[in-house]
């Protein structure tokens, strides 16, 4: 599957995961890699955190007002936060209550009236993000969600309203979020990842308990910060080091914030070889924790690699994009002529539990 087809299954895209198994990193990356395609991507932040701006080489949290993170070409990504309190003063000017809107903000009273119902903070913020959506903001909206335990009651807020309230605005508002969470032409929850024990289980009872009680459609799990293959741990078989050593002429340079000369020898060789059988064994680790994920969670997995940087940026941004693209490029298109979707992972429509 093409990117393009990919970021156009859905108008919005709602990354959700564990806190610490790189959310906003990824909400970063699918827009990097959107941008890349052509097209234009808006990041939706909902907790002022600075990751967002950090992987794009920025400094310094989101506001309010939209900020241009990268553009190339016809593509762009940028990004915004919004909180329950922008969203009510916005919704208050739009329904001719600016006046109302003031008085509130005056008065100190806007907090009071932001929580006097439970569950409205995240009904405000979900009927921005349609606004955002209906108006067409960007050809892909990216919403670096609160973690797991919050984004349930973040997701599910609206359908509890919905029981609730009878009647009136409250109710309109509730039902509008709600159509638009389980309309799979317009929302898609993609959920992140780490391929360990606890962040894969959590993420498996996430996923049912969504669709269950939020009523969403789940695309892909990206399953972040994967160990690459390294060379077989034998490359330093006694006779592989005597020929490395003998290769070498002198001590050689390590350039970084500082030189440090390294000489080789036996002892700087065993500890190579520990550090990859380490390497390997952490590794093969991962492979079966993605392999419980597949057979508990059936929808398609993308895998983003491990860094072994000690600080990230644009260009480290780059390398995580490029291997989402690829990773995407091996999904099957469901509009293939002879693709048959009765029974593919992640498509509109389908369940994980159907599966």
């Amino acid at each position: 599957m093409d990117l393009v087809t990919f970021f156009r299954q859905n108008k919005v895209l709602i990354v959700a995961g564990k806190g610490g198994v790189g959310k906003s990193t990824v909400a970063a990356t699918m827009a990097l890699a959107s941008a890349r395609a052509g097209m234009s991507a808006l990041i939706v932040d909902l907790e002022g955190k600075t990751a967002i701006k950090t992987a794009f080489g920025m400094e310094g949290s989101l506001d309010y007002e939209e900020v241009l993170l990268y553009s190339s070409g016809a593509g762009a990504a940028r990004a915004r936060r919004i909180t329950p309190d922008d969203a009510l003063l916005e919704y208050l000017a739009d329904h001719s209550l600016k006046r109302i809107s003031k008085r509130l903000v005056s008065s100190g009273a806007l907090e009071v009236v932001a929580t006097a119902i439970p569950g409205i903070r995240d009904i405000l913020v979900l009927g921005k993000i349609k606004q955002l959506e209906r108006r067409e903001m960007a050809d892909v909206i990216i919403v670096d969600a609160p973690a797991t335990g919050h984004a349930m009651t973040f997701l599910t807020s609206a359908s509890g309203l919905l029981e609730a309230a009878r009647s009136g605005p409250v109710r309109t508002q509730a039902q509008e979020v709600v159509e638009f969470l389980s309309d799979p032409s317009r929302c898609r929850v993609v959920l992140v990842t780490l391929p360990e024990e606890m962040p894969v289980a959590e993420s498996i009872e996430t996923a049912y308990q969504l669709e269950d009680r939020a009523g969403v459609t789940l695309g892909p799990v990206i399953v972040n910060g994967c160990l690459e293959p390294l060379p077989p741990a034998d490359i330093l078989s006694e006779a592989n080091k005597k020929s490395f050593l003998g290769s070498l002429h002198g001590p050689f340079n390590f350039t970084g914030s500082e030189t440090i000369k390294i000489t080789p020898s036996i002892d700087l060789l065993e500890g190579m070889a520990q550090a990859a059988t380490f390497h390997d064994h952490r590794r093969m680790q991962q492979a079966e924790q993605r392999q419980r994920l597949a057979e508990e969670l059936p929808l398609p997995q993308l895998h983003l690699p491990y860094l072994f940087r000690p600080s990230s940026g644009l260009n480290e941004l780059h390398a995580l994009s490029e291997s989402l693209s690829r990773g995407i490029a091996g999904i099957p298109d469901p509009a293939g002529e002879d693709a048959d979707t009765s029974d593919m992972p992640g498509v509109p429509g389908r369940k994980a539990t159907e599966l």
